[in-house]
Protein backbone atom coordinates (compact mmCIF):
# COMPACT_ATOMS: atom_id res chain seq x y z
CA UNK A 1 0.00 0.00 0.00
CA UNK A 2 3.02 2.51 0.96
CA UNK A 3 4.94 1.63 -2.39
CA UNK A 4 1.57 2.55 -4.07
CA UNK A 5 1.00 5.39 -2.30
CA UNK A 6 4.60 6.42 -3.29
CA UNK A 7 3.75 5.84 -6.98
CA UNK A 8 0.95 8.24 -6.89
CA UNK A 9 3.30 10.32 -4.92
CA UNK A 10 5.57 10.60 -7.85
CA UNK A 11 3.37 11.17 -10.88
CA UNK A 12 1.34 14.31 -9.04
CA UNK A 13 4.92 15.87 -9.37
CA UNK A 14 5.38 15.19 -12.36
CA UNK A 15 2.11 16.50 -12.72
CA UNK A 16 3.03 19.53 -11.20
CA UNK A 17 4.29 21.34 -14.70
CA UNK A 18 1.57 19.78 -16.57
CA UNK A 19 -1.25 21.37 -14.59
CA UNK A 20 1.03 24.84 -14.52
CA UNK A 21 1.31 24.83 -18.40
CA UNK A 22 -2.07 24.23 -18.61
CA UNK A 23 -3.19 26.68 -16.26
CA UNK A 24 -0.96 28.91 -18.28
CA UNK A 25 -2.16 28.26 -21.91
CA UNK A 26 -5.81 28.72 -20.45
CA UNK A 27 -4.96 32.13 -19.17
CA UNK A 28 -3.15 33.32 -22.01
CA UNK A 29 -5.74 32.17 -24.39
CA UNK A 30 -3.62 30.24 -26.54
CA UNK A 31 -5.40 28.19 -29.02
CA UNK A 32 -5.32 24.52 -27.26
CA UNK A 33 -8.55 23.37 -26.32
CA UNK A 34 -8.38 21.19 -22.77
CA UNK A 35 -9.48 18.23 -25.31
CA UNK A 36 -6.44 18.73 -27.58
CA UNK A 37 -4.39 19.26 -24.41
CA UNK A 38 -5.31 15.77 -23.43
CA UNK A 39 -4.55 14.33 -26.71
CA UNK A 40 -1.37 15.90 -27.18
CA UNK A 41 -0.11 14.79 -23.21
CA UNK A 42 -1.31 11.03 -24.41
CA UNK A 43 0.63 11.08 -27.46
CA UNK A 44 3.73 12.41 -25.71
CA UNK A 45 3.36 9.63 -23.34
CA UNK A 46 2.80 6.97 -26.33
CA UNK A 47 6.45 8.44 -27.72
CA UNK A 48 8.23 6.19 -24.61
CA UNK A 49 7.69 2.99 -26.51
CA UNK A 50 9.22 3.34 -29.48
CA UNK A 51 12.24 5.03 -27.71
CA UNK A 52 12.31 1.94 -25.00
CA UNK A 53 12.32 0.08 -28.48
CA UNK A 54 15.00 1.66 -29.78
CA UNK A 55 17.17 1.69 -26.87
CA UNK A 56 17.30 -2.02 -26.60
CA UNK A 57 18.39 -1.93 -30.36
CA UNK A 58 21.06 0.64 -29.85
CA UNK A 59 22.12 -1.64 -26.47
CA UNK A 60 26.11 -2.20 -27.57
CA UNK A 61 28.54 -2.45 -25.25
CA UNK A 62 31.03 -0.11 -25.37
CA UNK A 63 34.46 -0.53 -23.54
CA UNK A 64 36.11 2.81 -23.89
CA UNK A 65 35.08 5.14 -20.87
CA UNK A 66 34.49 7.84 -22.26
CA UNK A 67 32.77 6.79 -25.85
CA UNK A 68 30.32 4.59 -23.66
CA UNK A 69 29.39 7.43 -21.23
CA UNK A 70 29.02 9.83 -24.45
CA UNK A 71 27.03 6.79 -26.79
CA UNK A 72 25.01 5.73 -23.44
CA UNK A 73 23.89 9.24 -22.71
CA UNK A 74 23.45 10.97 -25.85
CA UNK A 75 22.70 8.11 -28.55
CA UNK A 76 21.15 5.47 -26.62
CA UNK A 77 18.93 7.24 -24.40
CA UNK A 78 18.75 11.36 -25.77
CA UNK A 79 18.43 10.44 -29.42
CA UNK A 80 15.93 8.10 -29.55
CA UNK A 81 13.98 9.58 -27.15
CA UNK A 82 14.02 12.44 -29.21
CA UNK A 83 13.16 10.88 -32.24
CA UNK A 84 10.37 9.09 -30.74
CA UNK A 85 8.95 12.44 -29.69
CA UNK A 86 10.10 13.57 -33.19
CA UNK A 87 8.45 11.26 -35.35
CA UNK A 88 4.98 11.16 -32.91
CA UNK A 89 4.71 14.75 -33.53
CA UNK A 90 4.54 14.45 -37.40
CA UNK A 91 2.26 11.47 -37.23
CA UNK A 92 0.26 14.31 -35.02
CA UNK A 93 0.66 17.46 -37.06
CA UNK A 94 -0.64 15.15 -40.06
CA UNK A 95 -3.91 13.89 -38.99
CA UNK A 96 -4.41 17.32 -37.20
CA UNK A 97 -3.86 18.48 -40.91
CA UNK A 98 -6.39 16.37 -41.94
CA UNK A 99 -8.90 16.47 -40.04
CA UNK A 100 -9.59 19.96 -38.64
CA UNK A 101 -9.61 22.73 -41.19
CA UNK A 102 -8.77 25.63 -39.21
CA UNK A 103 -5.65 23.03 -37.82
CA UNK A 104 -4.29 23.01 -41.91
CA UNK A 105 -4.70 27.23 -41.82
CA UNK A 106 -2.91 27.55 -38.65
CA UNK A 107 0.05 25.71 -39.96
CA UNK A 108 0.45 27.28 -42.30
CA UNK A 109 0.69 30.89 -40.87
CA UNK A 110 2.83 32.57 -39.39
CA UNK A 111 2.24 31.16 -35.96
CA UNK A 112 3.10 27.51 -36.83
CA UNK A 113 6.16 27.22 -35.15
CA UNK A 114 5.03 28.77 -31.68
CA UNK A 115 1.95 26.37 -31.72
CA UNK A 116 4.20 23.82 -32.35
CA UNK A 117 6.83 24.64 -29.65
CA UNK A 118 3.63 24.70 -27.63
CA UNK A 119 2.44 21.82 -28.76
CA UNK A 120 5.87 19.78 -28.28
CA UNK A 121 6.37 21.44 -24.65
CA UNK A 122 2.96 19.58 -23.79
CA UNK A 123 4.03 16.46 -25.49
CA UNK A 124 7.45 16.40 -23.51
CA UNK A 125 5.46 16.53 -20.45
CA UNK A 126 3.22 13.64 -21.76
CA UNK A 127 6.50 11.73 -22.04
CA UNK A 128 7.70 12.32 -18.25
CA UNK A 129 4.67 11.57 -17.06
CA UNK A 130 4.68 8.26 -18.23
CA UNK A 131 8.37 7.90 -17.93
CA UNK A 132 7.81 8.50 -14.12
CA UNK A 133 4.95 5.46 -14.41
CA UNK A 134 7.40 3.39 -15.62
CA UNK A 135 10.71 3.91 -14.02
CA UNK A 136 9.51 5.15 -10.49
CA UNK A 137 7.55 1.66 -10.33
CA UNK A 138 11.02 0.24 -10.16
CA UNK A 139 12.72 2.54 -8.33
CA UNK A 140 11.42 5.13 -5.88
CA UNK A 141 14.91 6.78 -5.03
CA UNK A 142 14.21 8.53 -8.27
CA UNK A 143 11.47 11.00 -6.70
CA UNK A 144 13.38 13.74 -6.20
CA UNK A 145 14.23 14.04 -9.97
CA UNK A 146 10.67 13.63 -11.36
CA UNK A 147 10.20 17.57 -11.55
CA UNK A 148 13.56 18.07 -13.31
CA UNK A 149 12.89 15.26 -15.70
CA UNK A 150 9.18 16.62 -16.53
CA UNK A 151 11.28 20.07 -16.96
CA UNK A 152 13.72 18.83 -19.43
CA UNK A 153 11.69 16.22 -21.48
CA UNK A 154 9.13 19.63 -21.94
CA UNK A 155 11.96 22.06 -22.85
CA UNK A 156 13.10 19.76 -25.38
CA UNK A 157 9.92 18.53 -26.17
CA UNK A 158 9.13 22.25 -27.35
CA UNK A 159 11.89 22.27 -29.77
CA UNK A 160 11.12 18.74 -31.42
CA UNK A 161 7.70 19.98 -31.84
CA UNK A 162 9.18 23.51 -34.14
CA UNK A 163 11.23 20.67 -35.62
CA UNK A 164 8.33 18.73 -36.70
CA UNK A 165 6.59 21.67 -38.21
CA UNK A 166 9.46 23.32 -40.38
CA UNK A 167 11.27 19.38 -41.32
CA UNK A 168 9.79 20.22 -45.04
CA UNK A 169 10.09 24.02 -45.12
CA UNK A 170 13.28 24.40 -43.62
CA UNK A 171 14.66 20.81 -43.05
CA UNK A 172 18.35 22.45 -41.70
CA UNK A 173 16.45 24.43 -39.45
CA UNK A 174 14.64 21.37 -38.03
CA UNK A 175 17.45 19.40 -37.82
CA UNK A 176 19.11 21.76 -35.76
CA UNK A 177 16.25 21.80 -33.23
CA UNK A 178 16.73 18.32 -32.77
CA UNK A 179 20.54 17.76 -32.37
CA UNK A 180 19.56 20.93 -29.95
CA UNK A 181 17.58 19.01 -27.80
CA UNK A 182 19.39 16.16 -27.86
CA UNK A 183 22.41 17.60 -26.50
CA UNK A 184 20.53 19.52 -23.94
CA UNK A 185 18.60 15.99 -22.82
CA UNK A 186 22.65 14.33 -23.29
CA UNK A 187 24.17 17.05 -21.26
CA UNK A 188 21.62 16.59 -18.40
CA UNK A 189 21.80 12.97 -18.19
CA UNK A 190 25.49 13.16 -17.92
CA UNK A 191 25.60 15.66 -15.47
CA UNK A 192 23.26 13.60 -13.38
CA UNK A 193 24.90 10.42 -13.51
CA UNK A 194 28.37 12.30 -11.91
CA UNK A 195 26.97 12.13 -8.21
CA UNK A 196 28.13 15.32 -7.09
CA UNK A 197 26.49 18.53 -5.66
CA UNK A 198 27.85 21.00 -8.01
CA UNK A 199 26.96 18.63 -11.00
CA UNK A 200 23.12 18.58 -9.61
CA UNK A 201 23.66 21.94 -9.53
CA UNK A 202 24.20 22.14 -13.53
CA UNK A 203 21.99 19.85 -14.33
CA UNK A 204 19.34 22.15 -12.47
CA UNK A 205 20.64 25.49 -14.49
CA UNK A 206 20.56 23.70 -17.69
CA UNK A 207 16.55 22.55 -17.05
CA UNK A 208 15.82 25.42 -15.82
CA UNK A 209 17.82 27.93 -18.94
CA UNK A 210 16.50 25.44 -21.43
CA UNK A 211 12.72 25.78 -20.43
CA UNK A 212 12.78 29.28 -20.16
CA UNK A 213 14.80 29.94 -23.96
CA UNK A 214 11.15 27.64 -24.61
CA UNK A 215 9.22 29.45 -22.97
CA UNK A 216 10.63 32.66 -24.81
CA UNK A 217 10.41 30.89 -27.98
CA UNK A 218 6.57 30.44 -27.44
CA UNK A 219 5.21 33.63 -26.35
CA UNK A 220 8.27 35.92 -28.28
CA UNK A 221 6.86 34.35 -31.54
CA UNK A 222 3.38 34.69 -30.84
CA UNK A 223 3.35 38.55 -29.58
CA UNK A 224 5.67 39.41 -32.59
CA UNK A 225 2.70 37.92 -35.12
CA UNK A 226 -0.01 39.21 -33.00
CA UNK A 227 1.52 42.60 -34.00
CA UNK A 228 0.59 41.39 -37.57
CA UNK A 229 -2.10 42.78 -38.69
CA UNK A 230 -2.95 39.98 -41.41
CA UNK A 231 -3.18 37.63 -38.45
CA UNK A 232 -5.46 39.75 -35.97
CA UNK A 233 -8.26 37.88 -37.99
CA UNK A 234 -7.82 34.75 -36.85
CA UNK A 235 -10.48 32.74 -34.81
CA UNK A 236 -10.14 29.18 -33.09
CA UNK A 237 -12.90 26.84 -33.92
CA UNK A 238 -11.15 23.73 -31.50
CA UNK A 239 -13.58 21.46 -29.32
Amino acid sequence: MRGHLILLGLIFLSSLPVIIVFIWFRLAKYQVSPYRFLIVLLAGATALFPALFLQDLLAFSIQSGRWALFYEHFIQIALTEELSRFLVLLVYFWISNRVSKNESERLTSAKAISYASAIGLIAGLGFALMETAVYAASDFNVWLLRILAAIVHGACGSRIGAAAIMIRSKPFQAIVNILTATAIHGIYNMLLNMYGFSTLVAAILIAVSALITAILTIIGRRNVDSTNPTNHEETSSEP
